[in-house]
């Protein structure tokens, strides 16, 4: 299944209600990503640009898509940025496959 890493900042609300009262969200985030068959990997609240920084695995760019649409549409979070992971072996393919087409690409302003 394709990794996906995705970044977000929490609303000021929702670090008012977790403040208030500490709520896991790695444990509602795991529902919300199984919701759509995929699986949680890693959960982690980030210092910097974003709040929290989420690995997962999904069977589809689709269901993937899905569920951040859910969590994108609620009051908790906003920002969202979702990449996806190649493994080295996989991207080692592509590179391999990039030199055979290599030979037949012109790129532009070259003549």
């Amino acid at each position: 299944m394709p990794i996906f890493i995705t970044q977000g900042r929490y609303t000021r609300e929702a670090m008012q209600g977790m403040i208030a009262k500490p709520d896991d969200r790695a444990a509602a985030v795991a529902k919300l990503v199984e919701s759509v068959g995929g699986k949680m990997l890693a959960y982690y609240v980030t210092l910097g640009s974003y709040d929290f920084l989420l690995i997962t695995e999904g069977p589809s760019e689709r269901a993937t898509l899905a569920a951040l649409a859910v969590a994108g549409a609620g009051p908790g979070v906003s920002d969202l940025t979702t990449c996806v992971a190649v493994p080295m072996e996989q991207a080692m393919e592509a590179f391999a496959q990039a030199k055979g087409v290599m030979a037949g690409f012109k790129a532009a302003g070259t003549g």
